[in-house]
């Protein structure tokens, strides 16, 4: 897009990829996770994970074939028309707006209790502000987010305290509850298509941007593998379940405050990762026409799309002040999965030419998406009807013009 500098390189994109993903989720999926799928939340972990490595695998092939901003809008403008383009590029800002939401919730609530919605706001402000000054600030301020929360994890993971058991109280959860947790689990990995939605940022974007995107998943896959063996072998299941701060509860002697600060500092490193995506990916939707246009304007100065930054910290401002933390993660999973669920659809109408993964990888995923999708709790596959709904009303309406021709 016109106005943006391609400064990233590989170390850049991969920091905005971890910081995005090991950010609150890392730090908030468990509890509600081991409430719904008790003794098997490692089941559900690998079936989030699955997905994720799925969406990263196919996301990374079209990235590779078309190394622009806007990520699956732009994919699906290409593949499967301007109506499905469009209706990824909502699905992805009402999803990420949710998500910035949320994770600032999550910061304040770690940071400040008594306070905790001011402070979301507050942060959604500040880290707004920040990547103002243009996409360079914003990977250095993941890189150092995510080097100090990685190596947090690890120290937590070797030094961890308690004795707990794999095996609940009261017998085997359903199915239903495995599936059910792995849609809210699926929140702590949707992070490695902020980096395709940096297309034009990138240096060389097609041959870093699918390396990147499938190494840090991998990557962040094996961490939280760890995580949940050790979170239940340390708490067990009923404890984990009733747990505020499962990693603070189990992190070394002493490193309890840390843990507590670190948490917070997750969530601050992951906001700025998702903001910068929303600021983009609303930018290209601009420059097409799907929104207004004030939201394609490139502040010269630093080559950031400003009025888009803004108004999409707005609107997760305005979420945050409103809206139940739980209900929030709900519909980003919700949205966010119907937006993979797209770009699954993409890669199956791809030519031939263009693909590197055996057909039946997008044939799975999107399957995979779907189930998830409709085994989230009733309230989050309610918003995301509501979501679609409205997407393709306000579709309807820009585009009235062009369909009465």
């Amino acid at each position: 897009m016109a106005g943006l500098r391609r400064t990233l390189g590989p170390l850049g994109a991969a920091g905005i990829g971890v910081a995005s993903m090991v950010g609150a989720g890392a730090f908030y999926v468990w509890a509600p996770g081991a409430a719904l799928a008790g003794s098997l939340l490692w089941v559900s972990v690998i079936i989030a994970g699955t997905v994720a490595l799925l969406n990263a695998l196919v996301v990374a092939q079209l990235a590779m074939h078309n190394p622009v901003s806007g990520g699956v809008y732009r994919y699906g403008q290409k593949y499967l028309g301007d109506q499905a383009g469009f209706l990824a590029g909502w699905f992805f800002l009402v999803g990420k707006t949710a998500s910035a939401a949320a994770i600032a919730a999550i910061a304040g609530r770690y940071l400040w209790p008594e306070n905790s919605t001011l402070i979301a706001v507050g942060l959604l402000a500040v880290f707004a502000a920040a990547n103002l000054s243009g996409i360079r600030t914003t990977a250095i301020i993941s890189i150092l987010s995510a080097l100090v929360v990685v190596g947090t994890l690890v120290v937590v993971l070797v030094g961890a305290r308690g004795e707990g058991s794999f095996i609940a109280e009261g017998g085997t959860p359903e199915t239903w509850g495995v599936m059910n947790a792995a849609g809210l689990i699926f929140f702590a990995f949707a992070g490695y298509a902020r980096m395709a939605t940096l297309g034009d940022e990138v240096k060389n974007p097609s041959r870093v941007l699918p390396r990147v995107i499938v190494v840090t998943l991998l990557g962040v896959l094996a961490l939280y593998g760890a995580l949940v063996v050790v979170l239940l072998s340390t708490l067990g299941p009923a404890e984990l379940a009733q747990s505020p701060v499962p990693l603070a509860q189990i992190a070394p002697q002493g490193m309890v405050p840390w843990v507590v600060a670190v948490a917070g500092l997750a969530s601050l490193g992951s906001l700025a990762a998702v903001l910068a995506g929303l600021s983009r990916t609303s930018m290209a939707m601009a420059d097409s026409g799907d929104l207004p246009a004030r939201l394609g304007r490139v502040w010269t100065r630093t080559s950031s799309p400003a009025i888009a930054e803004i108004t999409m910290a707005v609107g997760a401002m305005i979420a945050v002040a409103l809206v139940d933390t739980v209900w929030l993660v709900g519909a980003s999973s919700s949205a966010v999965l119907s937006y993979y669920a797209i770009a699954h659809a993409c890669a199956l109408r791809a030519p031939a030419a263009e693909r590197i993964l055996p057909v039946i990888t997008p044939w799975v995923g999107l399957m995979m998406c779907l189930a998830l999708v409709v085994t989230l709790p009733w309230q989050s596959l309610a918003t995301g009807g509501v979501v679609f709904v409205c997407g393709l009303v306000i579709w309807r309406i820009r585009h009235k013009p062009t369909l009465n021709h």
